[in-house]
């Protein structure tokens, strides 16, 4: 019960200060490209010529066939673009607390909301390429439907993966200085066991039932329902249980080690 209130009254705190989280996290956003000539639009850069190379190189080069009846670039983006974003958005929260020190040893600020303001400021970016693939679609003939809009169920699933796994990460960062190097490192593993190049239907349900300990596996093929295949999330059946009971357990995991480590942060940094 001490949890859930513990919850509760963070939730309330957010909403109550989600003036100051916006305003920090639209500082942070300007912060990451304030140095450079192009600004933002550096944010868009990388993905975008990510997806040009793999298009020039899948759809010109080796002239691959449609998968599923869908162009490879239309059926690659919707599960690639919410990769991009949780990727990013984990290292930064990773990161946050040492990022935000000055924060932490202020006492009338509440520093389990620091990795939210990182999550906030990777959204704006992947909010943009959010529309980028309704552009996409609509290019290549698939219509505007109902199922498109569930992607917003998605992102807030991706949203609550990732403050779990900030206060998590972010906790044992301030510690464990190898934490960061750690995460990069599972985020080129993740890519690959994630399903952005590959399909999971040609798979065994075995295979299917230990890659979906990946909670992005539920995430990366959510998307790619909402845009491609039109498969409502509540089709999905026990995955969505699979899904939501990995998320719960890494958030409180998160919240436990947060709540436990927070009183020595100001002392280490």
């Amino acid at each position: 019960m001490t949890y859930i209130n513990g919850f509760y009254t963070f939730i309330l705190n957010i909403v109550k200060n989600k003036q100051t989280l916006l305003l920090l996290a639209r500082n942070d956003f300007k912060a990451k490209f304030a140095s450079s000539l192009f600004g933002i639009v550096w944010a868009f850069i990388q993905p975008l010529v990510t997806i040009f190379v793999l298009w020039f190189v899948f759809e010109v080069g080796f002239k691959n066939p449609p998968i599923n009846n869908v162009p490879f670039v239309v059926w690659f983006i919707p599960a690639f673009l919410p990769w991009s974003y949780f990727s990013e958005a984990l290292i930064s929260v990773t990161n946050s607390l040492i990022e935000y020190k000055y924060l932490v040893t202020k006492v009338n600020f509440r520093i389990s909301a620091i990795p939210v303001v990182k999550i906030i400021s990777s959204s704006f970016v992947h909010i943009g390429f959010i529309l980028f693939i309704f552009v996409v679609c609509r290019i290549y003939g698939f219509s505007i439907s109902m199922y498109n809009f569930q992607v917003i169920y998605y992102f807030i699933c991706t949203v609550i993966l990732l403050v779990g796994l900030g206060w998590l990460l972010s906790s044992l960062a301030v510690f464990i200085p190898d934490i960061l190097n750690i995460v990069s490192v599972f985020i080129q593993i993740g890519f690959w066991i994630t399903p952005i190049f590959w399909s999971p239907d040609n798979m065994s349900q075995f295979v299917q039932s230990i890659l979906k300990i990946n909670p992005m596996f539920y995430i990366c093929r959510g998307y790619r329902d909402s845009f491609i295949d039109n498969v409502w999330f509540w089709e999905r059946g026990f995955t969505n249980l699979y899904f939501w009971g990995i998320v719960i357990i890494i958030f409180v995991i998160g919240a436990l080690v947060f709540k436990r480590l927070r009183p020595h942060f100001a002392d280490v940094l």
